[in-house]
């Protein structure tokens, strides 16, 4: 499961890294608290006269399906399972046409320690890289608000997760987070990401197979570091949440 993560790169170096463009103009403070509910860059890509536009945006952490009553909903997906994402009613159409590109420049986790205390850890690439996780994105119309106005539409946005590593995967960094936790979110390499944001692309299943079966290579190259306390208060913001207090590998 990813439930906290950190996103601390600035708008400008991700339109350069993803070479994705604007629809309009937003800027998103450096995070590396990132929790449920917050807003997000997420990369996607839009058929625009015919072709594919790569599009950054920003997004609200929480999948809301277009059917929703009510935006609450979205605090309780802010992952989707992949074993199953092709059959669950709030994310069965996403998978098929709105899918995204998650950038992050780690993520948390924690593991259960003596007594009641959970030992926080920071999960990250070789310094200076980033990961991109799957993910699925949708819009939700308030029916609150008028016509017109542009607060009615919000996006909204999901990380697919898996249980298990996939085969070859068992010995990897990867495979060894699932001693963390029984659920990893699943990053792309740069040619995956290209496949999966493809709006043209239309075998779901094939789509997440892929994503599933390339994590181990992507993941090769990560740390998992332990970290303070502090992270597990969504209050706390700062580059001190993520410095080391010893390596687990």
């Amino acid at each position: 499961m990813c439930g906290r993560y950190v996103m601390a790169r600035a708008v400008g170096d991700l339109l350069a890294e993803f070479d994705a463009r604007l629809e309009e103009e937003f800027e998103i403070p450096p995070s590396w608290n990132v929790a449920p509910t917050d807003d997000v860059p997420i990369v996607l890509e839009r058929l625009i006269d015919g072709g594919p536009v790569r599009q950054l945006h920003v997004a609200r952490w929480g999948l809301v399906p277009s059917w929703a009553k009510d935006p609450g909903i979205g605090s309780k997906m802010i992952n989707a399972r992949s074993e199953s994402v092709l059959e669950k009613p709030a994310f069965r159409k996403a998978v098929k046409t709105r899918r995204c590109a998650v950038p992050a420049d780690g993520y948390f986790e924690w593991k259960q320690g003596e007594g009641r205390t959970k030992q926080p850890y920071y999960v990250h690439p070789a310094e200076g890289s980033g990961m991109v996780f799957a993910g699925l994105y949708e819009w939700w119309k308030d029916p609150s608000k008028a016509d017109g106005d542009p607060a009615r539409w919000m996006l909204s946005t999901s990380i697919l997760t898996a249980d298990t590593p996939p085969p070859g995967a068992e010995s990897t960094v990867f495979g060894k987070l699932t001693a963390l936790h029984d659920r990893v979110p699943l990053p792309m390499s740069k040619e995956t990401m290209e496949t999966w944001l493809d709006p043209q692309a239309d075998d779901a299943a094939a789509l997440v197979d892929l994503v599933r079966d390339g994590v181990k290579d992507v993941a090769a190259g990560w740390h998992v570091d332990s970290v303070g306390q502090a992270v597990g208060n969504v209050r706390n913001n700062s580059a001190d949440l993520i410095t080391p207090v010893a390596s687990l590998f």
